[in-house]
């Protein structure tokens, strides 16, 4: 079973920046973590996902933040990140980390969320 811990979301202005960090309790750079990645939820809107990496490093941005957002994984601190600039209140959301794990079978894991507001 895989923890995933989110921190880093809070309130901030539009035009604005925030890091959002998912703490995992086993290596993100095992081989077994075929994709790491954040997804966001609104208030009565489905979860979509914000920005992906495989595991051999390639990535995938949602048109909506291509160019704002960027995903990065720390293997010192064993994070996936997600450094969001530029944010605009439709941003606004809950946002998810999660990660996908083959190991004999195929685990989706996900974190508790953390709340992104941008509000002037």
């Amino acid at each position: 079973q895989v923890q995933l811990v989110e921190s880093g979301g809070g309130l901030v202005h539009p035009g604005g920046s925030l890091r959002l960090s998912c703490a995992a309790s086993e290596s993100i750079l095992s081989a077994s973590f075929v994709i790491l990645a954040w997804y966001r939820q609104a208030p009565g809107k489905q979860r979509e996902l914000v920005a992906g990496m495989t595991g051999v490093g390639d990535t995938k941005y949602a048109g909506t933040v291509k160019g704002r957002f960027t995903i990065s994984r720390d293997s010192h601190t064993n994070t996936v990140n997600l450094q969001m600039d530029s944010l605009q209140p439709e941003d606004s959301a809950v946002y998810y980390c999660h990660v996908k794990k083959v190991d004999g079978a195929i685990n989706d894991y996900w974190g508790q969320g953390t709340q992104v507001t941008v509000s002037s």
